[in-house]
């Protein structure tokens, strides 16, 4: 592992050296302030050059997918070659597109849309396009603190638009080219009126709906779940709590019903380094290291 320690006026300025000369593939493990600004440590793991393990015996694939839950509709393909190519043939991964639509990210209340939102603005600060941030929670006052803290940090303005009409006259005075995202409020999809009221803030702010689903959760309730958001118009899927869920074929369950896109997954807490994009080959990573096939 190669460890480094960087000093900067600030956090968003000493992460951007860490990206320029490690890559996105560094680690911050820690960070404390010093005269003059901030100093991060950051570690880089040293590339693995052992050869691959052998292919899984039938029966330990089984046995996983099993122990995943992940529906048995699924399971015959999931058999079939590798793990990694096995999930690129059945679903689909995608990029999470921040241009030119605005992004809504909606979900259950507490599936991790704030942090969702505050991650994907520390990353487009650090890449030199700050985004438009917007809260449309007016039910959870703590949401609203939480993002608002986020945005201070980063330098970026947060807008309160709880309302249709409050959203459409922020959007109609967002600059051109500007990325925006937009924290829903938590709903319960199946209640007609909740729903509508995503609906409502989609049109208002032509967004595209983003779907945060916490991984852990029952297939067929994951699955139920995203089917009803797809329904009021999410068409992409983001999973959260992916270092601490056991069982991902909740995750899976919600992807397949819906059809929807996997495009990014969620690990720990932190706002900087804790979102990634999703890939059939991580996917396939998370499945072996979770799981434990029963005795």
């Amino acid at each position: 592992m190669r460890l480094k320690l960087y000093r900067a006026a600030s956090v968003p300025d000493a992460m951007a050296r860490v990206r320029a000369e490690l890559g996105p593939e560094a680690l911050i493990l820690g960070s404390r302030r010093v005269t003059g600004g901030v100093e991060l440590t950051a570690a880089l793991e040293a590339p693995d050059h052992r050869p691959p393990p052998p292919a899984a015996a039938d029966t330990s694939r089984a046995a996983l997918l099993a122990f995943h839950g992940v529906p048995e509709r699924l399971r015959p393909a999931l058999m079939r070659g590798a793990l990694t190519a096995a999930l690129a043939d059945i679903f689909r991964f995608d990029s999470l597109p921040v241009l030119p639509e605005p992004l809504l990210f909606v979900g259950l209340p507490g599936a991790g849309k704030t942090l969702t939102v505050a991650r994907l603005a520390t990353r487009l600060v650090l890449a030199g396009t700050p985004p438009l941030v917007i809260a449309a929670d007016n039910a959870k006052a703590g949401a609203t603190e939480q993002l608002a803290a986020f945005a201070s940090v980063l330098g970026l303005r947060l807008i309160l638009a709880g309302d249709p009409l409050v959203l459409a006259r922020a959007m109609a005075k967002r600059p051109a080219g500007l990325p925006v995202l937009i924290d829903a409020p938590g709903i319960n999809p199946f209640d007609p009126a909740q729903a509508e009221v995503l609906r409502g803030l989609a049109s208002a702010a032509a967004a595209r709906m983003v779907l945060v689903l916490p991984a852990g959760l029952d297939p067929i309730e994951s699955g139920e779940l995203a089917e009803a958001f797809a329904e009021s118009g999410a068409s992409l899927l983001i999973a959260t709590r992916l270092d601490v869920a056991r069982r991902l074929g909740g995750i899976l369950a919600a992807a397949d019903t819906a059809r929807l896109p996997l495009t990014e997954g969620g690990f720990g807490a932190g706002a900087a380094d804790s979102l990634v994009p999703l890939t059939p080959a991580l996917f396939a990573e998370r499945l072996l290291l979770m799981g434990k096939p029963p005795k």
